[in-house]
């Protein structure tokens, strides 16, 4: 998953809110075989924009969610209520 313009092929993308903002997240259509497993691994965890437009993709390629993990969860951001997801969600650190 990478930013606009970076992705060969076609794409599959989702816009979505930043904490300053808005961007947007592609993935390749043909990425992943449907039904493939997938952990989601992202560096910070802040409004869980970018972690909840990843989920959107994966869904939107046929892939499964089995959860997600990130290094550092802010937690006075509250990304993780944001998280309503049945895959669970795990940080190293929560700060």
């Amino acid at each position: 998953m990478r930013k606009p313009g970076k992705l060969p092929g076609a794409v599959h993308e989702v816009a979505y809110a930043l904490e300053y903002g808005m961007d947007r997240l592609q993935v390749q259509r043909d990425a992943l075989p449907p039904g493939t497993r997938v952990l989601l691994v992202d560096d910070v965890l802040a409004t869980g924009g970018t972690l909840l437009a990843a989920a959107e993709l994966l869904d939107g390629i046929g892939s499964v969610l089995a959860g997600a993990a990130v290094l550092v969860e802010l937690e006075a951001l509250g990304g993780r209520a944001r998280w309503t997801l049945a895959a669970p969600l795990l940080a190293t650190l929560r700060y």
